[in-house]
């Protein structure tokens, strides 16, 4: 892979590497573009098998944050973090207040949160070194109910899109992941009475207490998620589930989910999706609530109007399936369209100079 054609081709600004010998911190920052504002995305820890598998991770992420703030209406770019090493390891004070100084070291180009195997205890350290970091206990908290908030309304436009109807309680669900936002998810559509629900993990820890807290949720191994006969489909683990082989095992006429990066090609797979009737709600935006979340503590955090940023989800969906079907694209060629015009039109505002 060489890194700077990949950069030039996707229009990256930034990609940093950092290492620290007293904790062993070893991690990539990228900050892929500031137009509408400073980069932010989640720190994320993952026992990657080589570090050319952490820096696709990390562009490709990067890439995501941009279009998803840019689609969420936030003036924020699209940066991230990956950290390299055994999450149940590495962890430490120091560990992360290493972290805290390399992320103050990019001067507020980049703020942080937490993501994949870390925490907001995590952050706190982080914050003891910058203020660069939202997410924080006391303030937003954990971002994972709100991005799945996020998720069930943008379920409820593509069920609104596909079936006429937003009533939960009249269709079935097959979820893909409940450690964190996935588990949340489940929580959501339960209270609405969802007709039927199924899960699978790969985490024993995860699959007990779902199995003990909602045992009318139905485990299935992780190979049989695909295949199942329901109305939705809803990936909440890692990326790049939807592919040559996962696609055309696909019965749910609706893919909805908070995975970030979940099309393994984002063009042909999307492609794919639309070709054999799925309507595919893109990651970037529906699973935009967390975003949201944290980037009402960058202006003075008010949880009812988070909740009501994150309602919003509903008719940008719609939107976007309307643009889709107008212009006969997928549902993630509509995202980028609506996201890139929005960073256009801001860049176009910013060409003449105004001090302030």
């Amino acid at each position: 892979m060489n890194k700077f054609d990949y950069m030039e081709k996707h229009g990256y600004e930034q990609m940093v590497y950092f290492f620290d010998k007293t904790t062993g911190l070893k991690g990539i920052t990228c900050i892929h573009n500031t137009t509408l504002g400073p980069a932010l995305g989640g720190t994320r820890l993952w026992n990657y098998d080589s570090e050319e598998d952490a820096a696709l991770d990390c562009l490709r992420l990067a890439r995501g944050m941009t279009y998803k703030a840019a689609a969420a209406g936030l003036n924020l770019g699209g940066g991230k973090t990956v950290l390299i090493g055994d999450a149940n390891k590495v962890k430490s004070e120091a560990y992360f207040r290493a972290l805290g100084r390399y992320v103050q070291s990019l001067n507020g180009r980049y703020i942080t949160a937490e993501d994949v195997n870390t925490s907001t205890k995590d952050m706190d350290y982080v914050h003891m070194e910058t203020h660069h970091v939202v997410g924080l206990e006391g303030k937003s908290g954990n971002p994972s109910p709100m991005t799945a908030l996020g998720v069930f309304h943008g379920i409820r436009a593509s069920l609104k899109k596909v079936f006429g109807n937003d009533d939960i309680s009249r269709y079935s669900f097959a979820v893909q992941g409940t450690g964190q936002t996935g588990y949340f998810l489940i929580k959501y559509l339960l209270e609405a009475n969802a007709k039927k629900i199924y899960f699978t993990e790969i985490n024993q820890k995860h699959i007990d207490r779902m199995k003990h807290e909602h045992p009318e949720v139905e485990f299935v191994k992780p190979d049989q998620i695909f295949a199942l006969e329901v109305d939705v489909f809803s990936p909440c683990a890692l990326g790049a589930v939807l592919n040559d082989d996962s696609i055309p095992q696909i019965k749910a006429k609706i893919v909805a989910g908070s995975a970030n990066n979940v099309l393994q090609d984002e063009e042909k797979h999307g492609v794919m999706l639309k070709d054999k009737g799925i309507l595919y709600a893109p990651d970037f935006v529906i699973n935009a609530g967390g975003l949201i979340n944290v980037y009402h503590e960058l202006l003075s955090y008010n949880k009812d109007r988070a909740v009501r940023d994150i309602e919003k989800i509903f008719d940008r969906l719609l939107e976007i399936f309307e643009i889709a079907e107008n212009e006969d694209i997928s549902t993630y060629a509509a995202a980028r369209v609506y996201a890139k015009k929005r960073i256009e039109t801001i860049n176009n505002l910013h060409s003449n100079y105004i001090p302030r």
